[in-house]
């Protein structure tokens, strides 16, 4: 136990250099939060309204502008070392934003560990045929906290060998299922029509949140190039491969119930479909949830908690939540949740690469955090739903594109007008700055 409570990985200091990954490894990982039962999900919606190519060009669409949102505010996480929470204290939002976007995080991430969780307790209970679902569920979330305990190096373990499981097993649903991929990528859309804006829509709404908290997973990046690599790589692929097959299925059955096919797929390998794409994906959400957390209560209550102790904690709620069916009732809830991401990615991308009123305070201090940060920032408190709302609004575009264009569009207009002045200072915990030397 001891040992497991060691493995912090840096949630309140800079990732220092000789901790930093090999870019096909967290690159694997980052492939291993697209290749999702989401994206499945999402391919099959637009293959049963789009023809294949079209399906394909709204696919291409999305991933660029997903990349693009990534790779911003996934550099500033690799150059700083520092998780997305955290940066947040120098990137617009001051000690009271960082603290509340933290908790935030850590509802969303430990709500969809949740609702995956209780996912792969109903499909493993269905083929066992022994224990009821609840109880899978507490098995299978009791064993993705112990791999997130841990930290990145088991994550990226878990990932090498779930993501080329998961592809294979779905090499082989599409393969069974569709007998004439010929006339599948001819034929027209077997439901009513989507238009391509609505397609994109979707597309970039399905992933907006893990592109805006790319920097947890940036951070262990050796240098930009690598941040580049991977995000394109992790994403592009994600949309084609995985989105692509469930426009091929939509398209060879006429029919978008992805889930109902997996379910009457030769029992033990469907239910390896549902275990091995959700087991790569919640370790994440359950990472970043306990990230979350650690930041929130350093910045509210100076005090310092173990990562791997929220983690644990984190995750038996969350795996009792799954076991009890309560997280199903959230679902809208989350939902809501992830709409206030995308202004946050907008203004801290506007503070960094733009109006830059404290990125020197930050840059100056590597590799050690800074002794302080502005307490709050009323003018991001502003900007921060303001943005969300008219995001949702605007009758065009994407809903979570528009709102990060906007945030970033008022926090620039801000800072030029003199407007993003701090309330006081606080100082950043001493105990941290101090392991960050050491480190």
């Amino acid at each position: 136990m001891a040992a497991l409570l060691g493995h912090d990985d840096q949630a309140l200091i800079r990732v220092p250099d000789q901790a930093r990954h090999p870019w096909l490894s967290v690159a694997t990982q980052r492939f291993g939060q697209t290749t999702a039962l989401s994206q499945l999900l999402l391919g099959a919606t637009l293959g049963f309204g789009m023809t294949f190519w079209d399906a394909f060009l709204a696919l291409t669409i999305g991933a660029l502008l997903l990349n693009a949102v990534a790779v911003a505010v996934g550099i500033i996480g690799q150059r700083e070392g520092l998780s997305t929470a955290i940066l947040t204290r120098w990137t617009g939002f001051g000690h009271a934003g960082s603290a509340m976007l933290g908790l935030i995080i850590a509802l969303s991430c430990t709500g969809w560990f949740g609702v995956q969780t209780g996912l792969a307790g109903v499909t493993l209970a269905g083929v066992a045929g022994v224990l009821p679902a609840p109880v899978w569920s507490l098995i299978f979330g009791i064993v993705v906290t112990v791999i997130a305990a841990y930290g990145v190096r088991w994550m990226a373990w878990t990932a090498y060998l779930a993501v080329p499981a998961f592809l294979l097993l779905l090499l082989w649903l599409v393969l069974t299922n569709v007998n004439d991929f010929a006339a599948t990528l001819s034929s027209p859309a077997p439901g009513p029509s989507i238009g391509m804006m609505t397609a994109v829509t979707l597309v970039t709404g399905s992933f907006i949140v893990g592109a805006a908290i790319a920097p947890d997973m940036t951070r262990f990046n050796r240098n930009e190039w690598d941040v580049v690599k991977q995000t394109v790589l992790g994403i592009t692929l994600g949309e084609w491969v995985i989105s692509l097959a469930g426009v091929v299925l939509a398209h060879g059955l006429s029919t978008t119930d992805i889930m109902g096919l997996i379910g009457s797929s030769s029992g033990w390998i469907g239910a390896l479909v549902v275990v091995t794409a959700v087991l790569k994906i919640n370790d994440w959400n359950l990472y970043s949830a306990s990230l979350g957390l650690v930041n929130f209560f350093d910045a509210v209550f100076a005090v310092r908690i173990s990562r791997a102790q929220v983690t644990v904690m984190v995750g038996f709620a969350g795996s009792f939540l799954a076991a009890a069916g309560i997280v199903h009732q959230f679902s809208h809830f989350l939902v809501l949740l992830g709409v206030v991401f995308p202004p946050v990615t907008g203004i801290m991308i506007a503070e960094y690469y733009v109006v830059r009123r404290w990125r020197n305070e930050i840059i100056s201090t590597r590799p050690y955090v800074p002794r302080s940060a502005p307490s709050w920032v009323p003018a991001s408190v502003v900007i921060w739903p303001v943005s969300a709302v008219i995001g949702e609004l605007v009758p065009f575009g994407q809903s979570s594109v528009n709102s990060l264009v906007v945030a970033f569009a008022l926090y620039v207009s801000a800072g030029r007008l003199d407007l993003l002045r701090m309330r006081t200072r606080r100082a950043t915990n001493r105990k941290v700055v101090g392991e960050a030397s050491a480190a």
